[in-house]
């Protein structure tokens, strides 16, 4: 028989490490920034939880119930979700983190070196989980995040839409955008998305001589902009190719907004690094919409 000697502390610094590891997965999953302190702190407690199970033989402690209230708690801690709806989102994907994590981590273990671990309430301990750790770490996360994007092109046409306000020259504008799972216009020079507005909308931001001649300035027709309004808003403007909109091989004016925020049924996300670009027709004949945005924004 193998005799291993255990340590408490080691127990605790491995469930730290991948307690961490796990919710910096699922923050990057979710596209929310963390704060480290909390991070610690919401691995700090599923460490806990995970020495008293080792050291205890109670049956509450290894409960369907109480590892429940433990995740809800430690995302809570991680992330401080700002109402219901988002943290059972973020306790979802926690859940599915931790389970693919902790499907890889099963297969490692026996893979690498199986005679040096055994379980003890429900508990893997032995001289594995380093290497582990790690490797379960690559393999679950690129599984989830190649998962999650296949999921994310087969949007349910009731979330097929959302709101966004535009701020553009110092105004705000919001509408309804519809999510365009084929819209992957960038600008070319910075590759930054672009979001597609119908030029109605922009009337109190942008001059109108701009808005009517959209196609003369794309042509490098300018003799309908006065020199003022050239030296003030041509060299913001940018010129978007793009295969949608009726055309196979167009071009799309746009010009850098200063802030998108987009809001969906449970999350609002803002970002500055987005294109607006300008469609001088209407994008459908009921005004259900009046944006297209593409679905690597949400």
């Amino acid at each position: 028989m193998i005799k291993i000697t255990i340590y408490i502390d080691i127990i605790f610094l491995e469930n730290l490490i991948m307690n961490s590891i796990i919710l910096y997965a699922t923050a990057v999953i979710l596209k929310i920034k963390p704060k480290t302190l909390r991070v610690i702190a919401s691995s700090t407690i599923g460490s806990i939880y995970a020495i008293i199970t080792y050291v205890t033989e109670i049956y509450i402690f290894t409960s369907v119930i109480l590892k429940a209230i433990l995740a809800i708690i430690m995302v809570y801690v991680a992330f401080n979700p700002q109402n219901i709806k988002r943290m059972w989102k973020q306790v979802a994907i926690f859940y599915l983190t931790s389970f693919v994590f902790g499907g890889v981590a099963l297969y490692l273990i026996y893979y690498i070196k199986p005679q040096e671990v055994f379980m003890k309430n429900a508990v893997f301990v032995g001289e594995y989980v380093l290497k582990v750790i790690m490797l379960g770490a690559i393999v679950a996360f690129i599984t989830i995040k190649i998962s999650l994007k296949i999921i994310k092109t087969k949007i349910n046409p009731k979330d097929m839409y959302c709101k966004i306000k535009i701020k553009l020259q110092g105004q705000k504008i919001e509408t309804k955008a519809m999510i365009d799972t084929g819209n992957l216009a960038k600008e070319p020079i910075t590759n930054a998305p672009v979001v597609i507005v119908e030029s109605s909308l922009l009337e109190d931001i942008l001059p109108n001589k701009i808005l009517n001649n959209l196609e003369n300035i794309l042509g490098g027709d300018l003799s309908q902009i006065s020199e003022e309004m050239q030296e003030k808003y041509i060299s913001k403007l940018r010129c978007i190719p793009f295969s949608s909109l009726g055309k196979q091989n167009g071009m799309l004016l746009g010009i850098r907004a200063e802030e998108v925020e987009i809001e969906t049924d449970d999350e609002k996300k803002t970002t500055n690094n987005v294109i607006i670009g300008i469609y001088d027709k209407s994008l459908t004949k009921r005004g259900e919409y009046r944006a297209l945005i593409g679905i690597e924004l949400i």
